[in-house]
């Protein structure tokens, strides 16, 4: 199969051969993090940037050069069905995510996809069943919970340190909506995107209420259109109907009993990345906002009144894999940096078979809480999660 350079391939036992969807800002993240992984993570198989694919072949060829893959195809159904690729890789818009995997799945690839996994809960399930069938590994692009300070986060709530979780106060704030002037696209689109903001940005904070606490089992939602009409891109003086929302609140009730507030915004005014949580337990709490990345804040009632407030721990080479980048704490990782460790867990799980999280299993139940959001919002009523499981 040729197209646009793409060149004939072989399979080779000590590497494994990428294809990558997409050339955007995940494109170019998901690139950069196949490039870098073997060399953070030296006991990683080869990584060979075989094919990239873009719509556009003249971007889909620039990009190959720039991003050092070796050739590149206008047709993604080319890139999945060839024989010798390995793991497709999925940064294409919503709507397009599920044909795609479930294209790459029928070929026998490993499949690496952003998130949200689907336009809905029922596409998830249908990605999930395919991919399970068929034995591939899977991978969603929720990378904010490769952050050592999350895994840091977990240690202290599994050992019991700050008591028992009664509370979880998350929000995933941002303001690339925040101008009315900013034009319509795919993101304000139901048949494009599935959701808006609930599943965009609520999706990610759901992700880590759902690692640090438990499975969520209800929630009371509300969301909100607070920019009504968009300008069309290639006509601004004519006005789009923003279809999904860019405000979402939510209750929620934890399996486990723990209650808490999940919050998503793309309008909100200042802020470019403010994934944040609060977990209230009963003998202390932790606090963590990716703006400040390589920080986490614990509190602990045994402190004294000497010494009452929050500790700033600042993540380093005694928290995993931060050591694998630097040998200095302080020093701090980036957003790019977790996407490398994403796609180490990916390799990892390929070659040892070792237990991939969040796998599409893992997406599609974050794709029910977001369902049960939506219902929640519509029937302005408590929805149990359950209710939407089909």
């Amino acid at each position: 199969m040729h197209d646009e350079g793409m060149g004939l391939m072989t399979r080779d036992k000590g590497q494994l051969n990428v294809g990558l969807i997409g050339t955007g800002f995940m494109g170019k993240c998901h690139a950069l993090a196949f490039r870098a992984a073997p060399a953070v993570f030296p006991h990683l198989p080869k990584l060979n940037l075989a094919t990239l694919a873009d719509i556009d072949p003249d971007v889909a060829r620039d990009a190959a050069d720039t991003f050092g893959f070796a050739g590149s195809t206008s047709d993604w159904r080319t890139l999945v069905e060839d024989p010798a690729i390995d793991i497709v890789a999925i940064t294409s818009p919503n709507f397009l995510h599920q044909a795609m995997a479930e294209a790459a799945i029928q070929a026998g690839k490993h499949v690496y996809c952003e998130k949200p996994l689907a336009l809905d809960a029922a596409g998830a399930k249908a990605m999930t069943t395919a991919a399970e069938a068929a034995g591939v590994k899977t991978l969603v692009g929720y990378n904010y919970l490769h952050n050592p300070a999350i895994k840091l986060a977990k240690d202290i709530l599994d050992s019991g340190e700050i008591g028992e979780i009664v509370h979880f106060r998350g929000a995933h704030f941002e303001d690339y909506l925040a101008s009315p002037d900013t034009p319509f696209t795919w993101r304000s689109s139901k048949a494009q995107s599935g959701a808006g903001v609930v599943a965009d940005l609520g999706s990610h904070i759901i992700s880590l209420a759902r690692r640090l606490v438990d499975e969520i089992a209800a929630v009371q939602a509300m969301l909100e259109i607070v920019v009504k009409e968009r300008p069309l891109a290639d006509k601004p003086e004519d006005k789009a109907t923003v279809e999904v929302d860019d405000q979402a609140q939510m209750l929620v009730r934890f399996r486990g009993g723990a209650t808490g507030t999940i919050e998503a915004s793309a309008v909100a005014a200042g802020r470019k990345m403010y994934l944040t949580f609060e977990i209230t337990g009963s003998k202390g709490s932790l606090v963590f906002d990716q703006e400040h990345m390589n920080e986490l804040k614990l509190f602990r009632f045994d402190q004294g009144p000497s010494r009452d407030g929050f500790k700033t721990i600042l993540t380093g080479p005694t928290h995993p894999p931060y050591d694998r980048f630097c040998p200095a704490p302080g020093h701090g990782l980036g957003f790019n940096d977790l996407k490398v460790i994403e796609v180490a867990h990916l390799v990892d799980g390929i070659t040892n078979g070792t237990p991939l999280d969040p796998d599409f299993r893992s997406a599609w139940q974050i794709a029910e809480v977001v369902d049960a959001a939506i219902r929640s919002d519509a029937e302005r009523q408590w929805t149990d999660v359950n209710d939407v499981r089909s």
